[in-house]
């Protein structure tokens, strides 16, 4: 009478384990593919984010750049003075004495400059550095006002941007030592050349991170203009304004991914501490309104720096707009600046 109980104990003993056994399998293969999910889509946003060919097929350059139109100050002063200076850079254009360089980066990427020489001798030189998905192109209003003061002016496209090769956007990181290649060119060129380094937004950045490198004598003063403090943080707030995404914990999940696949870390990508190792005199330019890149990140990087340094804030400036919002101030300070050097 005893045996059923015991057989059906023993049944339901063996049945437990079994089913507990398919549901932790069932629970590992779920998170599983929610892990490769999450990779997937880590994947596809660095490459949103850092492979300009890949936002254009998915049209998320656009969003960005609109997105970073709508952030600019939209002001008539603004707009005219834009307008202007793009009219009078136009006009050099048909004359300007022009030429193309080249070199190939160690990873075997070519990349290409625009090299402009002034009317008379000199040996002043000045390396332009353009911003996030920029190209240089629009850095060639600043060169011809670099060209009137007697400046030989050289503006590289930078890796993976405009007419040269890369996988990525360097942030300003891999974009320091491609930079050094440019330098060296400059030097083969006029070995007594003196060389001043002007970045915008990470552009400035990458003038900056190049300052924490061994730089060669010859070169006297980096001019930064809307630098972020470093890649990691800018990143942070732009997850947001881009993607309507947190960055916690997706921009490290990011950050991996980026290591894995571009060779490089957005926190070692700091221009704050590169600042606080060099000794070269150091003017920080930002817009007061600057909405993408915080006006706290200048005066960040300005209380970092231990050289000669000057700040200069434009009231009523949005993100590198302080060379339209007042042009006659940028150009002097700028000038003013480099000429107390010599």
């Amino acid at each position: 009478m005893n045996k059923q109980p015991d057989i059906l104990s023993m049944h339901l003993h063996h049945t437990k384990p079994k089913r507990q056994k398919r549901a932790g399998r069932i629970l590992t293969g779920i998170l599983l593919f929610l892990f490769v999910i999450y990779c997937i889509v880590c994947y596809f946003l660095v490459s949103l984010a850092l492979v300009p060919s890949f936002m254009e097929k998915t049209k998320v350059f656009e969003t960005v750049t609109n997105t970073s139109i709508e952030a600019l100050v939209q002001t008539s002063d603004i707009q005219n003075n834009r307008a202007a200076s793009l009219d009078e850079t136009r006009t050099w254009l048909k004359t300007a004495k022009a030429s193309s360089w080249s070199v190939t980066t160690k990873d075997g990427y070519h990349l290409i400059a625009t090299a402009f020489s002034p009317e008379t001798k000199s040996s002043r030189w000045a390396l332009l550095l353009h911003g996030y998905t920029g190209w240089k192109e629009e850095l060639y209003p600043l060169a011809y006002h670099y060209i009137q003061q007697g400046y030989h002016v050289l503006v590289p496209d930078m890796r993976c941007s405009g007419e040269s090769e890369g996988d990525f956007i360097g942030m300003g990181w891999t974009d320091r030592l491609d930079n050094m290649l440019w330098l060296s060119e400059i030097l083969a060129q006029d070995p007594h050349a003196s060389i001043v380094i002007h970045g915008q937004s990470m552009g400035a950045s990458c003038a900056l991170m190049m300052a924490g490198e061994e730089l060669p004598s010859q070169v006297t003063a980096i001019v930064s203009d809307c630098a972020y403090t470093d890649a990691y943080s800018m990143f942070a707030k732009q997850m947001k304004d881009w993607f309507s995404l947190p960055s916690f914990p997706i921009l490290d999940s990011m950050n991996l991914m980026l290591q894995l696949r571009g060779g490089y870390d957005l926190k070692k990508a700091s221009a704050l501490t590169a600042a606080e190792k060099t000794s070269l005199p150091v003017l920080i330019i930002h817009g007061q309104e600057d909405d993408m890149i915080p006006v706290e990140m200048a005066y960040q990087l300005y209380d970092a720096l231990s050289g000669p340094k000057e700040l200069l804030i434009v009231p009523g400036a949005g993100h590198a707009q302080a060379v339209d919002k007042d042009p006659d101030l940028y150009y002097e300070t700028v000038f003013s600046f480099l000429q107390e050097l010599e």
